[in-house]
């Protein structure tokens, strides 16, 4: 079993947002079969999960947030609603294939996109203390190796051993380097630098074509991880969260530039479903989000960097739908900093749940190894028992 990334950046009709795909079939050997496939959903600018999945039963929402609160939403009990972008995802909640876990968020309080992006893919104890991803990490641990479609492996990917990447361009003009020439120049050359060239060679007789709308790439990237020898885990990012003015339209609440973000999460979710097949089962997706959004509206219809967010997952392999939450309340005195949902459950415990249903790895070795946090709390089951 094994890992590769795609990145591929697609402009759609309804705004422009960037997109990253990972988890194609390269070859490898795992020590052994791994339970099941991850797939994550980086979703870059901080997501505002009090609109994503609202407390209807809150009674401080509306005080607090009315002009920019979803006013159709999808009702899931007494106390959550669902974003109506959310089509599909409510579909799946209905199933009992989809589950969200709100006020979360991994440790982190200084509302910097960049450090926060590092963080939520690096997974170390503070941003920038890693120079792997704490998904490449459990790869690492399971045995799997890994490669790169891509200019560059993305940070949560990277793990110690066996990482390679090549971008598959197309060039008007320009033609396919020819491996025999390759490997004649590799001749001329010390080990180290043959061995480059080497690598090249083989490359340039691959044809990987691959399309560019989100869910047809999820949906690829579904296909790929369904074959038997496919690759255990994937990664998309979807950008444009980061939501300071104009998050809805001051006519409809339900519309907007949030509302277009989360359709594109929902198609690619639908896209992974359909390319999944049966393999489904043992699938397990998740979002990440480097920070949320602030309780209170500002003056232009936007929110600003907060700190807790919502996790929204899928997958076969879930035990229940519905919302895992511990509620802190949005009253000012139960904000984080007066200003912020306050983070109730840790978010690497989630992370470290799905690696453990996934990738058959213990608890105590993936919070030690991967998220260098020993005494990182368990909440397998609350998710998949």
């Amino acid at each position: 079993m094994s890992k590769l990334t795609i990145d591929r950046r697609s402009l759609l009709k309804a705004g422009a947002a960037s997109l990253f795909l990972a988890g194609m079939p390269v070859s490898g050997l795992a020590k052994g079969k791994a339970a099941g496939r991850i797939c994550v959903i980086i979703l870059q600018g901080g997501m505002d999960g009090l609109a994503t999945v609202p407390p209807i039963g809150d009674p401080d929402l509306m005080r607090m947030r009315k002009a920019i609160s979803p006013e159709n939403y999808l009702p899931l009990n007494d106390f959550f609603g669902l974003h109506p972008a959310l089509k599909f995802y409510a579909q799946l909640m209905a199933r009992g294939d989809a589950s969200a876990v709100h006020a979360t968020a991994f440790p982190y309080t200084k509302r910097s996109h960049f450090e926060g992006q590092n963080l939520i893919e690096g997974g170390g104890l503070s941003p920038f203390s890693e120079k792997t991803g704490w998904l490449g990490r459990s790869l690492d641990l399971a045995g799997v190796s890994g490669r790169s479609l891509s200019l560059d492996m993305p940070l949560i990917l990277r793990g110690h051993h066996d990482n390679d990447n090549f971008y598959p361009a197309s060039i008007r003009g320009s033609g396919r380097p020819s491996s025999k020439l390759l490997e004649k120049i590799a001749m001329g050359h010390d080990i180290e630098a043959a061995q480059v060239f080497n690598k090249v060679a083989r490359k340039s007789e691959e044809n990987i074509q691959v399309p560019r709308d989100p869910a047809s790439l999820a949906q690829y990237a579904g296909q790929a991880m369904a074959q038997a020898n496919g690759p255990l885990a994937s990664v998309i990012r979807v950008d444009d969260f980061d939501t300071h003015a104009n998050q809805v339209y001051q006519d409809n609440t339900d519309e907007g530039p949030l509302a277009r973000q989360l359709g594109v999460v929902d198609e690619v979710i639908a896209g992974y479903r359909r390319g999944l097949g049966d393999a489904w089962d043992n699938t397990i997706i998740l979002t990440l989000t480097e920070f949320g959004r602030t309780v209170a509206a500002n003056g232009t219809l936007g929110t600003d960097h907060g700190y807790a967010s919502v996790g929204l997952l899928a997958g076969g392999t879930l035990a229940a739908n519905g919302v895992v939450a511990d509620w802190p309340g949005l009253s000012k005195k139960d904000q984080f900093d007066q200003r912020d949902l306050m983070a109730t459950i840790d978010y690497r415990s989630v992370c470290a749940a799905c690696v453990e249903k996934t990738l058959g790895l213990e608890h105590d070795v993936i919070a030690s190894q991967v998220f260098r946090q020993p005494d990182l709390p368990r909440v397998f089951d609350h998710l998949f028992t």
